[in-house]
């Protein structure tokens, strides 16, 4: 059975088998005719003569069934002879892969084929989405906030005048298809006293990335092959940026990590410099989707900066792609205290325009009062969905169990990543769209 595999839909296995097949026959006819009809008379009157030696009598269709039999041998060993000769160079190349070869191939095509997913924010709830929908897709694209000013990413640009790179590595780690052991690598933070204490090395690695190409575009491209990412990672700007809040209040808050800890409700928040060129790679990758994800994140500090980027929010809205807002699960403290979902998603239309959100993505499933408990300490709470008034704002609204519970909240990289994918293949129904929208409702193995 595991050699029918290579015949599955969608492998790009079975033209050049045909291919070989009828090459193997203009061969065989070639022989034929340089060496004579004659010979395959003589062939075909010893399977007779065998046949009767056997029988006592002729079966005049015999030389019909003992040619089927030799096609259907002579197939199986082109396909076998095909697949052991793939199998050699794999082993060359992948020798630790070359087992799962078959199922290697399968499933890169079938992410292949997946629609084009943009999502846009940062810090560890972008990354937490990009971690289940890898395994949807792999055309992916992550546009990445560069406001962070703080930790080892705000001493990186304050040093190196480089963008962050801390939510850039989230996110490459995130869309990595590599060895467990690279992924601590990159996520390794020194500890001790000296300068390199608080860096992660996966910051390092892009910033010296970064100074050795000349470019952070170029930088996280090749970051991309030693970790064998899935997708791409982009920044929104390469420029160095502050995001700025003003408050209910009037005052206003400068630098992204402060902003929460003033405790002050926000009006607005704004970047610095007012005018930030785009990275063209990001409008182009929003302006291709299929589908825009906006969060999982922080509101103002991971999802916002990015819509404040020039052309980034106008590309948005002008898309015609659907549009999704993951809201989150907890409120924040200093920045979202008493929010519900329909002021998560007004925020973001105030900031974006109008037509910036199609669907708000909220949590159904419940949680402990236990971790209720633990997270009213922090003065966090469950964002409340107040259905009429998401629906007054003009959007729909997908209720669904979306959380992982342990002993902290966070989202389920799978349970998100397939409700995404329900209602990108939901909304635009048509057969292939089904039969993966079953896929994801199911959890069954496409075949």
């Amino acid at each position: 059975m595991h050699l029918l595999k290579w015949l599955y839909p969608g492998m790009r296995f079975k033209r050049w088998l045909f291919l070989f097949a009828v090459g193997v026959m203009m061969v065989s006819l070639g022989l034929a005719v340089v060496f004579n009809y004659k010979y395959i008379d003589n062939i075909e009157e010893l399977i007779f003569r065998t046949v009767y030696m056997w029988t006592g009598t002729y079966y005049y269709m015999v030389t019909a069934v003992v040619g089927s039999v030799v096609i259907l041998v002579g197939s199986i060993i082109m396909l076998l002879a095909t697949r052991m000769i793939i199998r050699s160079v794999i082993t060359v190349l992948l020798p630790d892969s070359s087992d799962k070869l078959v199922d290697l191939i399968y499933e890169k095509r079938k992410l292949n084929r997946g629609p084009a997913v943009t999502v846009i924010g940062g810090g560890t709830g972008l990354s937490v989405l990009l971690r289940g929908i890898k395994e949807a897709t792999s055309n992916v694209t992550a546009v990445v906030t560069v406001a962070d000013d703080g930790g080892s990413s705000g001493r990186l640009r304050e040093e190196l005048g480089i963008i962050p790179p801390g939510d850039l590595r989230n996110c490459l780690v995130a869309l990595a298809d590599t060895e467990p052991l690279m992924e601590k690598l990159f996520q390794h933070r020194f500890g001790g006293t000296s300068e390199l204490a608080g860096h992660s090395f996966g910051n390092l690695f892009i910033a010296a990335m970064t100074e050795v190409t000349g470019d952070v575009e170029t930088a996280l491209k090749e970051s991309s092959k030693v970790l064998a990412v899935k997708g791409r990672v982009l920044p929104a700007s390469t420029e160095i940026v502050r995001l700025n809040a003003t408050m209910t209040d009037g005052s206003v808050v400068e630098g992204e990590s402060q902003i929460p800890l003033v405790h002050k409700r926000i009006h607005r928040v704004h970047l610095s410099p007012e005018h930030v060129k785009p990275v063209a790679s990001s409008i182009e990758a929003i302006k291709k989707a299929d589908a825009i994800i906006l969060g999982p994140g922080s509101l103002y500090t991971s999802i916002m900066p990015n819509l404040l980027v020039d052309d980034v929010a106008k590309t948005l809205r002008e898309s015609k792609a659907v549009k999704i807002y993951i809201c989150n699960v907890m409120t924040q403290s200093g920045e979202t205290d008493g929010y519900t979902a329909s002021m998560h998603a007004k925020a973001i239309l105030d900031h974006a325009g109008p037509g910036s959100i199609d669907y708000v993505l909220v949590n159904s499933g419940v949680i402990s009062p236990e971790l209720q408990e633990f997270y009213a300490k922090q003065n966090s709470f469950p964002v409340l969905v107040d259905e009429d008034e998401l629906n007054a704002l003009g959007v729909g609204f997908v209720k669904a169990d979306i959380i992982s519970e342990t002993n902290v909240i966070h989202h389920d990289p799978v349970k998100l990543s397939r409700n995404v994918m329900k209602m990108v293949y939901g909304l635009k129904a048509n057969p292939e769209n089904m039969r993966m929208l079953d896929y994801y409702m199911t959890g069954n193995k496409l075949k």
